[in-house]
């Protein structure tokens, strides 16, 4: 086993080759500088003096000793200077920004070395507070290595890729000097003291880093521009927060070691619950991760967004794949939301009469949104500058475009609901998304009212996009469809002309009188239901319309609910009825509420009624199918339940709904629904009053020829 006397004689050997071979690089640089006329290169000169420096006086002393403790916290701060030089090296001193503050926290707690060496000086014959100092020392030396590890390599990796060449030496001889010193006090720390055949090879990682230097210099040299990672900057401040706690944490350790005895004991039990629940009580809180990013892009940064990672994050949100992919209108939320770090969001698109309706949510299941969220005179508010809402600024009065008179009373009156992002394609609202409340609210501000600006035509682009295949998709089934029905219409025409000569052909030749009456009401009534099945099926033509007539409404659903009135049968209740006369197709109109009614049953428990309701709202007659069902979610009354071929049932058409809606937009009316999950839906069907038809006319003959002028 070698002796002290040995490792001290190989480290001061080692020392004295280090401060040569840092001499030496003294020379070269000095006379590179002088043959090439260069300004710079005095940061790297001094910095090799001062560990020169340090060499000779640990050489000279041994590394514990006070003197060379002074001068390897001078080394310390000349490589944290020359870390800082290779990041402003081509000028760019604003892109350092989140550098700086963590290259000041490892000056500030390497200069705390001075202190510690007075304190030594101070209770040097003490052992118990010379150990503590020692260990307090270490810690200190501890974090720096640590600190200049994360910089070496956050220098590495946020420059250029054609300009990491010139660098990679540079950080390779860095990295062996913090590496080392991290090693040799990490064990230090561990066993209480400072081990002497590492202190006697550090002279061995000094001439190491040399040679690195030397090798750097020979490949060249080149101008580091540096891009600093938002995700580096918050892992770098973590760090430097974990340091610091850990420096806390010993240095309450150690003061409370002094007090000795059970107190001892007791206070150390006492700081360990306390600081634990702080830390397990802290670090996983979104908000405080969230204040941090705020803090950090807001002092930090010139620039809040990371916008490589936002692209990136909003590609993989929009372009997700598979069966378990969120719908595109609930992705769209969540790739706005996301920017803002919202908590949730809603999707508003407008409907077939320019209002806005729900389309999707983004974990908001408890916003009470209307069936009508926003009416249409409120659209041309985003439709002419992009004009993104701060909705806490509406709510305290402030009025840039007239919003307040525009907005609705329940989006002011969800308190969750923060901004409002239009979706413009070609100057087109095609979407509105009401994002909701991050959890660290804060103001928003030019920045993210451009990017939000940006993604919302990118979205709107997306948006159109899909419902411009779904059109295509849905005509190409219509076109299948009509060639299957031409078929279809052809067959049943040759039957009913084939039945109609039957007919002709029993009235000459039948010799049974009674057989003969029977087999012509029979036959009769077959040509007239397939004549009448091939007169509805031609009201799907281009010259097929529906006869419109003043008729009560409230006599049409009296009869459809009589017809309910037999045992067995489910219970449908007329709850309110008035007379209601309005311009329909009685057929038609049947037709669509018993289809209504159908539905409305099948979507109800067994046993559970259905209501229907007649009443006068303005200029239209109200026919409303209200059921206490399952009930429907936006999403699917947004894409699905008017949708041709879309259907629930197992073997049903999926043309139902569909039907009953163009059969009310023919006679001139609208068909809404409103319905909720779990709590059942509302059918509204409203038709125009036979009052209002010569105010419709008039108005429908102005619109078809607006140059007409009056004599």
């Amino acid at each position: 086993m070698s002796s002290p006397l040995t490792w001290q004689g190989l480290g001061q050997w080692m020392f004295i080759t280090s401060a040569f071979a840092f001499l030496l690089l003294i020379g070269w640089r000095w006379d590179g500088r002088r043959r090439k006329r260069e300004q710079s290169g005095w940061t790297e000169i001094t910095v090799f003096a001062v560990i020169a420096a340090w060499s000779l006086v640990a050489a000279a002393n041994g590394p514990t000793a006070l003197v060379s403790q002074l001068f390897e916290t001078l080394r310390s701060i000349a490589l944290l200077g020359l870390t800082l030089a290779l990041f402003t090296r081509d000028g760019r001193h604003t892109s350092v920004g989140p550098i700086r503050p963590v290259i000041a926290s490892l000056v500030f707690v390497e200069l705390l070395q001075f202190l510690l060496i007075l304190m030594q000086f101070r209770f040097g014959p003490n052992h118990g507070v010379q150990e503590m100092i020692l260990q307090i020392s270490g810690m200190f030396r501890l974090l720096v290595a640590i600190g200049g590890l994360v910089l070496v390599h956050n220098l590495y990796a946020g420059a250029i890729a054609h300009q990491r060449t010139a660098l990679r030496w540079t950080c390779a001889a860095l990295a062996t000097l913090w590496g080392y010193d991290l090693n040799l006090y990490t064990i230090a720390y561990l066993s209480r003291q400072l081990p002497m055949e590492l202190a006697a090879l550090r002279g061995l990682a000094q001439i190491t880093a040399a040679g690195l230097l030397v090798i750097g210099a020979v490949r060249g040299r080149s101008a580091t521009r540096f891009s600093p990672s938002r995700a580096v900057a918050f892992q770098s401040l973590s760090l430097m927060v974990i340091g610091g706690y850990m420096i806390v944490m010993v240095g309450a350790a150690q003061s409370l070691a002094w007090l000795g005895g059970n107190a001892s004991q007791l206070a150390h039990l006492g700081f360990v619950f306390v600081s634990s629940v702080l830390v397990l009580a802290v670090i996983p809180s979104g908000r405080v991760r969230g204040w941090i990013k705020v803090m950090l892009a807001k002092h930090f940064f010139q620039h809040r967004y990371d916008y490589r990672a936002e692209w990136l994050r909003f590609t993989r949100t929009i372009g997700r794949a598979g069966s378990q992919t969120p719908p595109l209108h609930e992705r769209v939320v969540q790739a706005v939301a996301d920017i803002t770090d919202s908590s949730a969001g809603l999707l508003l698109v407008p409907a077939e009469s320019g209002e806005l309706v729900l389309a999707s949510r983004w974990q908001w299941p408890t916003a009470d949104v209307p069936a009508e969220a926003l009416e249409a005179a409120s659209v041309p508010l985003f439709e002419k500058r992009a004009f993104i809402v701060d909705l806490d600024e509406v709510r305290a009065g402030v009025d840039h475009q007239g919003e307040i008179g525009s907005l609705p009373a329940w989006m002011l009156a969800e308190h969750s609901a923060w901004a409002l992002v239009p979706l413009l394609h070609f100057d087109r609202l095609v979407g509105l998304v009401v994002l909701g409340r991050p959890q660290v609210a804060r103001k928003l501000d030019w920045e993210d009212f451009d990017l939000l600006r940006v993604v919302g035509m990118q979205l709107a682009s997306y948006l159109a996009e899909h419902t411009g295949q779904s059109a295509l998709l849905e005509a190409s089934r219509f076109d299948e469809f009509n060639r299957r029905i031409a078929f279809v219409m052809h067959d049943i025409k040759n039957l009913a002309s084939q039945i109609s000569l039957l007919v002709r052909n029993a009235e000459k030749h039948a010799e049974n009188p009674d057989f003969r009456a029977d087999m012509l009401i029979t036959l009769r009534n077959a040509a007239d239901k397939l004549n009448s099945l091939l007169a509805r099926l031609s009201r799907y033509g281009t010259s097929g319309t529906e006869r419109v007539e003043d008729i009560d409404a409230s006599e049409v659903i009296e009869a459809i609910a009589a017809r309910y009135n037999t045992p067995g049968l489910p219970q449908l209740y007329v709850t309110q009825s008035q007379p209601c006369q309005v311009m329909a197709n009685r057929e038609a109109l049947e037709q669509v509420i018993l289809h209504l009614v159908q539905n409305a049953f099948d979507a109800s428990p067994e046993g559970m009624a259905v209501f229907l309701q007649v009443s006068v709202d303005g200029l239209n007659g109200i026919i409303e199918v209200i059921d206490t069902g399952s009930g429907m979610s936006a999403e699917f009354i947004r894409n699905r339940l008017f949708k041709p071929f879309v259907s629930t049932r197992q073997g049903g058409f999926g043309i139902g709904a569909f039907e009953a809606r163009e059969l009310v937009k023919a006679m001139r009316g609208r068909l809404d629904v409103e319905s909720r999950e779990g709590l059942g839906s509302r059918f509204t069907v409203r038709l125009p009053l036979t009052a209002a038809r010569p105010l419709m006319d008039s108005i429908e003959a102005s619109a078809s020829s607006p140059d007409k002028k009056v004599a």
